[in-house]
């Protein structure tokens, strides 16, 4: 059910606006950890196939919490 109460639209919004960059934090640490995780396989001598075990297991081990707790941080940082 929508409303439109000024203070639920804004609520919202910024609801949106947080989900966002918490999304634009995930997809940043997994660029970042796949990008390590073919550097690492590449130089340790891997076929084509392991480099991409490597990256895949890069991106499963990102510990989540840690990047939600990271944008939080980082959020309430900006609002003070």
């Amino acid at each position: 059910m929508k409303t439109d109460q000024p203070g639920h639209v804004q609520k919202e919004e910024a609801d949106l606006a947080e989900q966002r960059r918490l999304a634009e934090a995930v997809r940043a640490a997994c660029i970042h950890a796949a990008l390590a995780g073919y550097e690492d396989a590449s130089l340790s001598g891997l076929c084509h196939e392991g480099v991409w075990e490597r990256v895949i297991d890069a991106m499963r081990e990102l510990k989540l919490e840690e990047i939600i707790q990271r944008v939080r941080s980082k959020e309430s940082m900006s609002s003070s």
